[in-house]
């Protein structure tokens, strides 16, 4: 697909459409990646210069059948503002109290991943003993499950659970990262989501090697300082983002 044919549709600004395809991207990467929970779940995305107005994935659509003109803009509550598609107002519970209370927060990634929710089950939760763990070696926050994510008041106790933690496992529920950009969002739920793959697969082998607490801080440090030389995710997601471009470039249209 020749890129460059691109037709922005009537009515959207040019940086609204560039962060649609954007996010439209990150969906059909998701979907490569198998991050996906049937029609649930969401990644969420800061309209450019329109405040209050955000971009979420139509309820009812496979993440493969996401496209830059479906994707649904929405307020803060999750009220429609421009889209055909319905959105599921239950899911944005946890995006627009992040959004509402967080202006760095540009994207905010929640999924149900089968390793994710199997380390959000365990007690300890995750441990610090991969190379992706210690990238996040006591920066990853926790909050209690509390049921289905449908009731308003639960968002300032999430809020404060989160503080100032870009990574969040939610007990029982699954993982949550955001962002000050969507490759930012993406890259943390990157390390976190193998974080948990290798743990739920190494546990189970039996005995794991513990590392000593200056190794996590020096590797934290190291590897973090690594990934924001390149605007941290920038790199890594415009890869995978040329992947789709030729596998599935359809999430343009």
């Amino acid at each position: 697909m020749d890129k460059s044919t691109n037709t922005i549709p009537r009515g959207i600004a040019e940086a609204e459409w560039q962060a649609r395809i954007q996010l439209a991207a990150a969906y059909r990467i998701f979907d490569h990646l198998g991050w996906i929970e049937m029609i649930y779940n969401h990644i969420t995305l800061r309209v450019p210069g329109e405040e209050g107005a955000f971009l979420i994935n139509p309820f009812g659509l496979r993440y493969d059948e996401v496209t830059a003109s479906n994707l649904v803009k929405i307020d803060v509550h999750g009220n429609r503002l421009a889209g055909e598609h319905p959105v599921n107002p239950a899911g944005f519970i946890i995006h627009g109290a992040i959004h509402a209370a967080n202006p760095d927060a540009h994207c905010v990634i929640h999924t149900h991943t089968t390793e994710g929710i199997a380390v959000a089950c365990q007690e300890n939760g995750l441990a610090a003993d991969s190379f992706h763990s210690v990238i996040l070696y006591e920066r990853v926050g926790y909050h209690a499950f509390e049921g289905i994510t449908t009731n308003p008041g639960e968002q300032a106790r999430l809020l404060a659970s989160i503080g100032s933690h870009r990574a969040v496992i939610l007990r029982n529920h699954g993982l949550l990262t955001w962002g000050s950009s969507l490759p930012e969002a993406f890259l943390w739920m990157w390390h976190l989501q193998r974080a948990c793959e290798i743990q739920v697969m190494s546990h189970a082998m039996g005995p794991v090697r513990k590392l000593p607490k200056d190794v996590c801080e020096k590797s934290h440090a190291l590897l973090t300082s690594f990934n924001q030389q390149s605007a941290f995710g920038a790199d890594v997601f415009a890869a995978m983002q040329r992947k789709i471009d030729r596998i599935a470039p359809s999430y343009r249209e």
